[in-house]
Parts: structure tokens; C-alpha cells; sequence
């Protein structure tokens, strides 16, 4: 590996260090909810009856609300195969690279 590798490579690692730990120092006692809590306590706050166009595909599967360890497995889920899909991405185009490179040689 050649020195100037090493410096970027140290110098993103800090970079990465940095972008976790300073939330955690910046944002002390700060309250983080989702968008959809927002979404609902603003809907309530205009109108206070409101009832729901349609219910999500898979409440209505399995006839009641999905518990929330279900839904935390299917957004992993949902993760792991984005990860792979750009992983799978980034790897063809780092080898087309390296045989574009070999047949230039």
C-alpha cells in the first residue's frame, strides 16, 4: 500500500469516526421520532376524526397489527438486499476496471 493510501485511508476512517460520535455528543437529550408519528399528531391536530383510507397489505393478511420485532425483521431485511445490490454494483465496476486495465496492457 503506498503512503498516500494510507493517509486517505486514515483520514476517512476519522471522518467516519467523527460523523458517529459527534451526534452523540452534539445532540444530547434530543428526541428522535418517526415521520409517520409526526405525520399522524399533525393529521389529529387538523382534523380529529379522521379515519384511514385503506390499512397496510400485511394487517390485513394476517387480520390485526404487525408487531413491531416483525416489522424491524422486514425492514432488515429490506437493508440487507440494498446492501447487496450496491455492493453487487460496486464490485462489477471495480472488475471491469481491472479487465479494462489488463487489456490495455
Amino acid at each position: 500500500m503506498k503512503k498516500r493510501d494510507k493517509k486517505i485511508t486514515v483520514i476517512l476512517l476519522a471522518a467516519v469516526v467523527l460523523l458517529v460520535v459527534m451526534p452523540l455528543l452534539v445532540l444530547k437529550g434530543a428526541e428522535f421520532g418517526g415521520s409517520d408519528d409526526a405525520g399522524s399528531k399533525v393529521v389529529e391536530a387538523i382534523q380529529e376524526d379522521y379515519e384511514p383510507w385503506f390499512t397496510p397489505v400485511l394487517e390485513a393478511l394476517i387480520g390485526g397489527e404487525i408487531p413491531g420485532e416483525v416489522e424491524s425483521l422486514i425492514f432488515c431485511v429490506q437493508t440487507g438486499i440494498g446492501v447487496g445490490i450496491i455492493a453487487f454494483c460496486m464490485g462489477r465496476m471495480v472488475e471491469r476496471k481491472k479487465w479494462k486495465d489488463r487489456m490495455e496492457t
